[in-house]
């Protein structure tokens, strides 16, 4: 099979697309900074919400916020690599409003997961007291 091939056929068994996923969650996590930087504060809010003993409908909303800055933060990467790669070093209006858009986008999923943390964690410290 030529290598074109390889990146444009189907995947062929469930493993190879599961291989495929495992294989872009590496990259993520070698290449991109600011998705490591969100794992370091998703793993901060579970162990904060491990310590305060969030209720299952809290959990429910504090994995709904880090999983959503994660995917935002997939999203504005993938944003990224197309456009660089169809414009390449050439400016454009439209290829920086992509990105800023796609940024905008993480911008908006960490907004909502600080009010989420928030909303859960300030009322759960309060059980503390």
């Amino acid at each position: 099979m030529a290598s074109s091939d390889k990146q444009t056929g189907k995947n062929r068994a469930f493993g190879q697309s599961l291989q495929h996923a495992l294989d872009g969650l590496k990259a993520l996590y070698r290449y991109e900074r600011n998705f490591r930087k969100h794992l370091i504060f998703g793993t901060l809010a579970v162990l904060a919400g491990i310590i305060l003993q969030l209720t299952v409908n809290e959990w429910l909303w504090l994995t709904l916020a880090i999983f959503l800055v994660l995917i935002a933060e997939t999203v504005n990467t993938i944003v990224e690599a197309v456009v660089d790669l169809v414009v390449g070093k050439n400016y454009h209006h439209l290829a920086k409003r992509a990105k800023d858009v796609a940024a905008g986008g993480v911008l908006l999923a960490a907004l909502f997961a600080v009010v989420v943390a928030c909303l859960v964690m300030l009322p759960a410290l309060a059980r503390w007291f």
